[in-house]
């Protein structure tokens, strides 16, 4: 897998988000830093295995999205049969 990357302004908002949580649910005030090597923490750990996850939801959707397709191309198969008849 490889690795994740941040464009900056979604970075910076998530080293707010942390900033503030742990403020308000913790008391802890935290500088930028500290705050970025969390993320950098928690994107190391989590990452693969959210990823891994999101690429299961999608690879099970489009497995039932080929079927559904499979099943109308084999409706309009029989559709133009009956026609032809």
């Amino acid at each position: 897998m490889h690795e994740i990357h941040l464009d900056k302004d979604r970075k910076d908002r998530l080293v707010r988000e942390i900033k503030a949580y742990l403020a308000e649910n913790h008391d802890e005030d935290v500088g930028d830093l500290k705050a970025m090597l969390l993320l950098d923490f928690f994107l190391e750990r989590l990452g693969p295995t959210v990823y891994n996850q999101a690429l299961r939801h999608a690879q099970a959707f489009l497995q039932e999205r080929l079927i559904d397709l499979e099943i109308e191309l084999a409706q309009d198969e029989r559709a133009r049969e009956a026609g032809e008849r």
